[in-house]
């Protein structure tokens, strides 16, 4: 049996009776990729405003501020922002995490005081 898919480009190529159903799953791993995406940025932008507010920094200094904590303490960003949101709910950081936010909210301050006022 010999299916047709439609496209503007090439119309009508003959696919295998195999096909569909492996872009079937192609279709279904991209959207649990897609879903797991979007779960970890709303989970990072929560932390970014945790950040703001602990901070009192603008969102692009605190997303540096994830960034850099992540990368120093080789965590991945994800589970930093989580740590971070567990922290805003009377949680504790991890110490290597602790440590390297209070640097980075110190370089972020000096930032500030270096010419730009704080809002």
């Amino acid at each position: 049996m010999v299916f047709f898919a439609m496209s503007e480009r090439h119309p009508l190529p003959p696919l295998s009776a195999t096909d569909p159903v492996l872009e079937h799953e192609r279709l279904h791993q991209e959207i649990d990729q897609l879903q797991r995406a979007l779960t970890s940025h709303a989970v990072i932008d929560q932390a970014i405003g945790v950040v703001v507010a602990f901070g009192q920094i603008p969102p692009e200094d605190a997303w540096q501020v994830l960034r850099e904590v992540s990368q120093r303490s080789n965590t991945k960003l994800r589970t930093v922002a989580e740590h971070v949101l567990k922290f805003a709910q009377g949680g504790a950081l991890p110490d290597m995490e602790l440590e390297q936010m209070k640097r980075a909210l110190e370089r972020c301050s000096t930032h500030f005081s270096g010419g730009r006022s704080r809002p």
